[in-house]
């Protein structure tokens, strides 16, 4: 199980820029589904990687499914050169996103976020209208079943 508080501290604290998306942003939304990770967009700037490097560095991260023994160095040189990282660490899985299908990067997805406290800890959450967008951009068929929940919450909201 993922500490999802655990690892949205860490980043937290480490000033990491960052916007909670996917099934934990769904769940506090209201959402009743159950997520197994937490996936994040993070700013591509250098100091932003640095940061995001140096906060997770203790907490073992390794590329998911990967085979034991992989080689896979978590630096800073790794997370410039690729992009989306699907990561198992000490705090549960954790995926960190350059972009994400039909939305982009952190720059264009914060004017469609909201800054909310989880677990006492103010953090970027993506705004439900725009989860609900993406969720049908992914074309997934989890996402799809996750779609129709979220309207009705989005409608209720409106209200």
């Amino acid at each position: 199980m993922t500490d999802y508080e655990n690892l949205l501290t860490l980043l937290a604290r480490a000033g990491v820029e960052f916007i909670v998306v996917g099934g934990v942003a769904a769940s506090a939304h209201g959402s009743a589904r159950v997520t197994e990770d937490l996936d994040v967009v993070y700013a591509r700037s250098p100091g932003n990687i640095k940061r995001l490097v140096d906060a997770l560095a203790s907490t073992n991260p390794y590329q998911r499914g990967a085979p034991p023994g992989l080689p896979f160095k978590f630096d800073e040189e790794t997370i410039a050169k690729g992009l989306n990282f699907t990561l198992t660490t000490d705090f549960g899985w954790l995926d960190l996103l350059g972009e994400i299908t039909g939305g982009g990067g952190f720059e264009q997805l914060l004017p469609h976020s909201v800054k909310i406290p989880v677990f006492g800890i103010e953090c970027w959450l993506l705004g439900l209208e725009r989860l609900i967008q993406l969720k049908r951009a992914a074309g997934r068929p989890k996402d799809f079943e996750a779609i129709a929940e979220l309207e009705r919450i989005f409608e209720q909201e409106s209200r």
